[in-house]
């Protein structure tokens, strides 16, 4: 995969959003570095470095809610990927279809989703 024309931060990683293309729903934010955007490419499953382990995660691999991804596409500063995915069952941890589950109105953060599973059914052990 040419990789010239993404710039990676001062860290090597490149911000990714996960659009998903049924709902039309970001799902969530990830970072990539070089590697696990060749490893997304190569797979088809979107694949992000995780800062807090320092590890490379597929989405979905505990959990089984992955990403299969449609297309990639580079804004026009050539520093921000988006990706278009679909999103099975759900991208958030907490059980919710979207990490943007919440809205801030009347001062206020609001939940305006309800979840679609139950995060200890799906990450036990």
């Amino acid at each position: 995969m040419e990789l010239d024309e993404l710039k990676f931060d001062e860290k090597g990683l490149i911000p990714a959003i996960a659009f998903d293309v049924a709902s039309k729903q970001v799902c969530m934010v990830g970072y990539m570095n070089a590697e696990a955007v060749k490893r997304t490419v190569e797979t088809g499953l979107a694949t992000y470095w995780s800062r807090s382990r320092q590890a490379f995660w597929v989405k979905g691999e505990t959990s089984g809610h992955t990403q299969e991804v449609q297309w990639i596409r580079l804004d026009c500063d050539g520093d921000v990927l988006l990706l278009g995915v679909k999103q099975n069952v759900a991208a958030c941890h907490l059980g919710y279809f979207s990490c943007f589950f919440r809205k801030y109105q009347d001062g206020e953060w609001v939940t305006v989703e309800e979840p679609v599973f139950d995060p200890e059914d799906a990450y036990e052990g």
